[in-house]
C-alpha cells in the first residue's frame, strides 16, 4: 500500500477525507500527538487501525469529533452535568471524556465496554478533516503499538509507511503527550490517563476528581488507551532514575554499562546536558518549563533509536501539573524499570 502525504490545504484535506469516507485509515495532526483515524461508525474501517498498529484488541480507541452536538449521537442517555462543565471549560482541547456509549459505536472501538472516550481536538487541521469526512473518527496515536507516539508526520511514516492510506502533514504537535482521559461514567470522576489537562485544572471545574487506582497497576480490562500495556518504548533498554542523587547515580550507571561494552544514552534537560559522558545525551526541554519537556519527550525517545543507544537512563521530573503525565509516559517507556537514587 502506498501511503500518500497530504498538505493542509482545503483541497488536500478533502482528498484525505475521501479516503476516510471510503473506509481507509489516515493519520492527522492534533494538538497532542498525531492520530490514526478511521470512520468510528464503520467496524471494518476500525479494524484497519488495529491491523496497521499491531494493537491489542482489548485496548479501546478514542472517538474524535468536530462539533459538540455530535456527542449526543455517540452516548447513551442525557449528558451528566460534569460532562457539560468539562466541555465548556476544556473543549476543544486535550481532554477525553469517558461516557456510556450508544448502540451506534461498534464494539471494536470500545473493546467491548459499555463506555466510549470522546474528545474534540484543539487543532484546525484535525477539525477540518473530521468536518470534511462527515463522520466521527476513531483515532489512537499513529504509531506501531508500543512505540513512542508520533509528534510529526515523519514519525508516522517511520512506523506506518505502507501500512496506512495517508497522512496529513500539519507540522509538529504542540502539547506532545496524549490527552487526559477522564471517566465520568461512575459516581466519582476518575483520571484514567494523565495528560495535557491536569488534575489541578479539572478541580477548578469539578469539586472531586481522583486518579484511577488501576493507573498504577495497569491491571484489569483497560477503559482507556495507554494504561495496560508497555507504551512509548525505545528499542534500547530504558530505566528511569528517581531521587535526589539521580545525577550521580546516572553517571555511575553509564560508567558500568560502558565497561560492559554497551552503547549508553541519557535523557536529560538542557540545564544538565554537559553533566554526562554517555554515548548519546539527548536533552528535552528545561526543568523550569515542564510543558517544554512534554512537547519534546517522544521525539527525544525516538532519537535514541537513531543514535543506536542500547541502554538508556532517564532523569525524573516533579510530579506536579503536566509532570504527572511526563512521569507516567517515562515509566511506561521503561516498562516500569525504575532505579531509586536516594
Amino acid at each position: 500500500m502506498e501511503t500518500k502525504t497530504f498538505r493542509t490545504t482545503e483541497a488536500e484535506i478533502r482528498q484525505a477525507a475521501a479516503l476516510l469516507q471510503a473506509g481507509d485509515t489516515v493519520a492527522f495532526p492534533t494538538e497532542t500527538v498525531y492520530g490514526l483515524g478511521a470512520n468510528a461508525l464503520d467496524p471494518q474501517a476500525v479494524d484497519k487501525i488495529f491491523q496497521a498498529k499491531g494493537r491489542p484488541s482489548d485496548n479501546p480507541l478514542i472517538v474524535h469529533i468536530a462539533h459538540r452536538e455530535s456527542v449526543d449521537k455517540l452516548v447513551r442517555g442525557p449528558l451528566p452535568d460534569a460532562a457539560v462543565a468539562c466541555m465548556d471549560r476544556f473543549w476543544p482541547g486535550p481532554l477525553t471524556l469517558v461516557l456510556p456509549c450508544s448502540d451506534r459505536i461498534p464494539s471494536n472501538v470500545t473493546a467491548g465496554l459499555d463506555t466510549v472516550g470522546i474528545r474534540m481536538p484543539d487543532h484546525e487541521t484535525a477539525l477540518a478533516l473530521i468536518d470534511a469526512a462527515g463522520v466521527p473518527l476513531a483515532a489512537p496515536s499513529a504509531n506501531r503499538s508500543g512505540r513512542p507516539s508520533p509528534t510529526t508526520a515523519a514519525h508516522v511514516l517511520e512506523d506506518l509507511s505502507g501500512k496506512i492510506a495517508g497522512v496529513v502533514d500539519g507540522g509538529a504537535a504542540g502539547v506532545g503527550v496524549e490527552s487526559t482521559v477522564l471517566d465520568l461514567s461512575g459516581e466519582v470522576p476518575l483520571i484514567l490517563r494523565p495528560g495535557g489537562v491536569t488534575q489541578e485544572m479539572i478541580k477548578e471545574v469539578l469539586p472531586r476528581v481522583e486518579f484511577d487506582p488501576a493507573l498504577l497497576t495497569g491491571s484489569g480490562k483497560p477503559k482507556s488507551p495507554g494504561v495496560k500495556y508497555t507504551h512509548y518504548a525505545p528499542r534500547g533498554e530504558m530505566y528511569v532514575v528517581e531521587g535526589p542523587n539521580s545525577e550521580r547515580v546516572i553517571r555511575q550507571l553509564v560508567d558500568n554499562a560502558r565497561k560492559e561494552g554497551r552503547k549508553t544514552g541519557v535523557l536529560t534537560t538542557s540545564e544538565r546536558v554537559y553533566a554526562y559522558d554517555a554515548d548519546a545525551v539527548v536533552p528535552v526541554g528545561t526543568r523550569e518549563n515542564l510543558p517544554s519537556v512534554a512537547a519534546g519527550l517522544y521525539d527525544a525517545i525516538r532519537r535514541f533509536d537513531h543514535l543506536g543507544a542500547e541502554v538508556i537512563f532517564a532523569e525524573s521530573f516533579p510530579e506536579t501539573g503536566v509532570g504527572v503525565a511526563i512521569m507516567n509516559r517515562l515509566r511506561k517507556a521503561a516498562g516500569q524499570r525504575v532505579i531509586r537514587a536516594d
